[in-house]
């Protein structure tokens, strides 16, 4: 990623620019000007032999400094080998789960229970997903903001009735994973799901007597 010649151009030579076309900064900045005359600021980069264009924003809003620094900030993550587009992203996530304040797991159950409902064979199957939850995992977890259970927290569930209960505890784990799966695509968590068995509660977990 060349980074030689930064800072090429001016406010004074950006004024003067009016053909369509990408203008290079330096450090993997451009001006564009767009076919229907839009200003904006574009940085390109490559990364794992993939190319790539992020939009930086517009002119009006993003002074050729601005541009600048946020440029600077990309080029930091490449080195780094992270992708800049992602990283945003991932920054923009967050921010929606700040601003979208705490998702209790009571909440996310119960709303999973019902969106699933009428799928289930019969009413006493979503009876038996409702008492498990309230049973077991409520005292628990039921308080708890989604973004905030791990592993820990699934174990504390767990654990007590892992042995004595087997089967209960194994379709409960199940059920866990589920609703944590949920949310994470309705964006209210992150990260690997602590309810999961292959690879990571099977390691934790005691093997279950199937006598």
């Amino acid at each position: 990623m060349a980074t030689r010649q930064l800072h090429r151009l001016t406010a004074l030579k950006i004024g003067k620019l009016d053909v369509p076309g990408h203008y290079p900064d330096g450090g993997n900045l451009y001006f564009q000007i767009s076919q229907t005359g839009s200003r904006s600021w574009i940085f390109k980069f490559t990364l794992r032999g993939r190319s790539r264009e992020m939009g930086l924003g517009p002119l009006a809003s993003v002074s050729l400094a601005a541009a600048r620094a946020e440029a600077s900030k990309c080029r930091d993550l490449l080195r780094d080998g992270v992708d800049p587009i992602e990283a945003r992203k991932a920054k923009q996530r967050q921010r929606m789960l700040e601003l979208s304040g705490p998702r209790l797991f009571k909440a996310a159950a119960a709303d999973y229970i019902a969106k699933h409902r009428a799928g289930w064979k019969n009413k006493k199957h979503a009876q038996q997903w409702t008492n498990t939850i309230a049973t077991y995992a409520g005292p628990i977890l039921g308080d708890q903001d989604v973004r905030d259970v791990d592993t820990a927290m699934i174990l504390q569930v767990l654990q007590p009735i892992w042995i004595k209960k087997r089967e209960t505890a194994f379709r409960l784990r199940g059920r866990l994973e589920c609703i944590l799966d949920a949310e994470k695509a309705l964006g209210h968590r992150e990260g690997e799901n602590p309810a999961r068995w292959r690879g990571h509660l099977d390691k934790l977990l005691p093997k279950q007597n199937r006598r």
